[in-house]
């Protein structure tokens, strides 16, 4: 009984992913050292004190005692136990560089092992249990179950968040430096009329047959588009000074600074730019491209 902190919940899925796609296990952990272990053990203890004292799994209902008191000790226990665990592993954090996500996992399992150990024994003082394996492994089996459920809910609002800072991050350094920035794409036709509008309104760029079609805000920041008769590699022979700009599907080229959430994962990603209702593609292919310039 036991719940993780925000930032070590990332890794129990991609843990249990790994037989999909191994090469996780060896990507550096995208977030820094936690140096809040107070307050993430504090918050732990109080989840777990939560969930027994008002749902009461796993038969805590049928108990006789005082179920308060009862849950306000495995909520310090969890709390005890997560704080000596960060505290006595920060060393081994500081020591191996780069820490990847396979250390992350080992990390975790250490302390879904320790936490489990303490609850157990605590648990059978309590219920008058015999102490034994049957009894050990059925507890530890509940207690990584509790861990998956936990995890596989807060691991993509935990990343995203982080995806979506580090995006508004770059979003507001870009932005500054492109102000007056203003482009043209070309229109190949006989009658065609040029496309020229500020590089920071461009959202993004899909190819239809033998035109593309250009979505960008206008001046009261509606999303408006406009078709031209070119090719994306035109389009990104008219855009290639600009590092934000980015071709990230065969049929998509995308103004990085313009994305305000992604969603996905190593398979590829569905981008959101600022109030456009479309969602743009990542294809697998460009994914690496993608995390090489947020990372």
């Amino acid at each position: 009984m036991f719940s993780f902190s925000n930032k070590n919940r990332y890794l129990c899925t991609v843990f249990y992913l790994s037989m999909m796609n191994k090469n996780i296990l060896k990507r550096k952990y995208p977030f820094p050292e936690n140096n809040h272990w107070l307050r993430d053990s504090v918050m732990d203890g109080v989840i777990v004190f939560l969930i027994l004292y008002f749902l009461q799994p796993f038969g805590f209902s049928m108990y006789t005692g005082n179920k308060l008191m009862a849950s306000l000790i495995f909520g310090l226990l969890t709390l005890v136990c997560t704080a000596v665990y960060l505290l006595t592993t920060r060393p081994l954090r500081q020591h191996v560089q780069p820490w990847r996500v396979w250390h992350q996992a080992l990390h975790i399992i250490g302390l879904v092992l320790f936490i489990g150990i303490c609850n157990w024994l605590v648990f059978s003082f309590i219920f008058h249990y015999q102490l034994t394996i049957e009894l050990f492994l059925y507890f530890l089996y509940w207690t990584f179950i509790i861990g998956v459920i936990i995890t596989v809910v807060s691991v993509g609002i935990g990343y995203n968040s982080y995806l979506r800072g580090r995006m508004e991050t770059l979003l507001e350094n870009s932005i500054e430096e492109q102000q007056d920035v203003v482009v043209t794409i070309h229109d190949s036709s006989v009658r065609g009329n040029d496309l020229t509008l500020p590089i920071n309104n461009l959202l993004y760029v899909e190819a239809q047959k033998n035109n593309v079609m250009v979505y960008a805000n206008d001046a009261e920041g509606r999303t408006t588009s406009t078709e031209l008769h070119a090719t994306l590699s035109s389009v990104l022979a008219d855009l290639h000074d600009y590092a934000n700009i980015f071709q990230c599907h065969r049929s998509f080229v995308v103004n990085l600074n313009n994305i305000t959430s992604a969603k996905g994962n190593s398979n590829g990603y569905q981008l959101t730019l600022g109030k456009c209702p479309a969602v743009v593609p990542v294809s697998r292919t460009y994914v690496p491209k993608l995390k090489s310039f947020i990372a």
